[in-house]
């Protein structure tokens, strides 16, 4: 299982163990990992599992698709390395990824 590191915004850090093939929010909502409202229930259309992902790790993640890229532009927290955890995939290659959360889920 690989291990995602979720911060907080006050920089309080929670790593997990996340089951290969859920996304990166459902890992954040199954162990509890304050910050991720997650109100859609991950059908990209709400954005409030906006996450921050750490510049090394933009390459692995990939960029968001067309309809994520939509979600987004409405977050005025948006920032270039934004993505929504609900459209991140965890795999083998995602082991060891960092990301952060906004102060506030819009």
């Amino acid at each position: 299982m690989p291990t995602l590191t979720y911060i907080e915004f006050d920089g309080t850090e929670h790593t997990v163990n996340a089951e290969l093939g859920i996304s990166v929010m459902r890992g954040a909502i199954d162990h509890g990992v304050p910050g991720i409202d997650a109100d859609c229930g991950g059908e990209c259309s709400c954005a409030t599992c906006h996450v921050i992902v750490n510049d090394e790790w933009m390459d692995v993640v990939g960029r968001p698709g067309e309809d994520e890229e939509a979600m987004l532009d409405l977050n005025p927290e948006r920032e270039t390395n934004s993505r929504l955890s609900c459209q991140i995939e965890v795999r083998d290659a995602l082991d060891g990824l960092v990301v952060k959360l906004p102060e506030f889920q819009m």
